[in-house]
């Protein structure tokens, strides 16, 4: 059977990137529309390498009949499109931070936590998580299998792309300004992001942390286990796309690096990369475009007990957003959860 599916935010990074991957992965689409804001409606978008779909206006589109909705239009429109999608009958998956921390919306990573696909949501809705936990949590899961993560420490190294394409311009235009004497307006960012690393994603909480080091936290607890600690820098860096992690585990059990290394190797979803010389190790210029997680510099951490140390990275536009999505999808595509939409 096919599906009617609908794209929503369809002419942004993330959105482009779901039509290419559903077409890529051929998702059992006999309609797939690209929905966006008014001023976008009539523009055009490429769904696969021969089609072009004409975009339509979110606001007097009519859900009804629609099987599935992949969202990632910005949380305040998800806030109010993707429950009139889902009264209509359409299961939603949602990219935004909007339903993530909501009971009874299910936040799922498929290599994690699949067991929330079996059915339909109550309300609806499933919820995509943030880009730098889904890498995350997918490089822990077979270590938590073994030895259950206690306390996590991470620093993320983000790119551009993960603000949308007007920060991927701002990189691209402030780096070209500099070799012409034009001197960086941070926009997007701020302070400049050619050369420079900016320690600040998102908006700043009252005990000092950004949401998007909170979304870390209280996202990998919701996702893999409720009792792990999680202290988090997110960092935006001068790169297009990838994000990159530096992360430190403590277990509350003895784990090896040899059960590690077989455990990751083994691993839904993962490449392990790591032959400890020059260049043996993955970064986000090379593995962007590609689907895995990829873990590198993996060791023990001898300041805790149980400690390991490792580097993780990922195309955020894909493994970060709209591939695991359309992992979602696929996923409730084969317990037959689509069929009942």
């Amino acid at each position: 059977m096919g599906y009617r599916v609908a794209v929503v935010g369809a002419t942004g990074a993330v959105g482009r990137e779901i039509l290419k991957t559903l077409a890529e992965r051929g998702f059992p689409a006999d309609e797939v529309v690209a929905l966006a804001s008014g001023r976008s409606a009539g523009a055009e978008v490429s769904y696969g390498e021969d089609r072009v779909l004409k975009v339509r206006d979110l606001e007097r589109f009519d859900f009804a009949g629609t099987h599935l909705g992949l969202f990632s239009p910005g949380a305040a429109v998800s806030a109010v499109h993707a429950p009139r999608a889902a009264a209509a009958g359409c299961l939603v998956i949602d990219n935004t931070s909007q339903f993530r921390m909501e009971p009874g919306v299910p936040l799922v990573v498929p290599e994690v936590n699949p067991q929330h696909l079996a059915r339909r949501p109550k309300r609806g809705i499933i919820a995509n998580p943030n880009c730098s936990t889904i890498q995350m949590v997918v490089a822990l899961k077979p270590l938590h299998d073994i030895a259950k993560v206690r306390r996590i420490v991470v620093a993320t190294y983000q790119s551009v792309s993960g603000a949308g394409k007007e920060a991927m311009d701002e990189l691209w235009s402030q780096t070209r300004g500099i070799f012409v004497n034009d001197p960086p307006t941070p926009e997007q960012f701020t302070k400049p992001i050619a050369f420079n690393v900016i320690p600040h994603i998102d908006r700043f909480m009252d005990d000092g942390a950004t949401k998007e080091e909170w979304k870390m936290a209280v996202e990998t607890r919701k996702i893999l286990d409720p009792d792990i600690q999680v202290m988090a820098t997110c960092v935006r860096v001068p790169v297009m796309i990838g994000h990159a992690e530096a992360v430190h585990a403590e277990f509350e059990t003895p784990i090896t690096e040899r059960q590690a290394r077989e455990a990751l190797r083994d691993a839904p979803g993962l490449t392990l990369l790591d032959t400890r010389d020059d260049g043996g190790y993955a970064t986000p210029l090379e593995i962007a475009g590609e689907d895995a997680v990829f873990v590198s510099r993996l060791r023990r951490d001898p300041t805790v007990p149980n400690g390991l140390a490792f580097w993780c990275v990922a195309d955020n536009l894909r493994k970060g957003a709209a591939l695991n999505a359309v992992q979602i999808a696929e996923e409730l595509h084969r317990n037959g959860v689509l069929d009942a939409a």
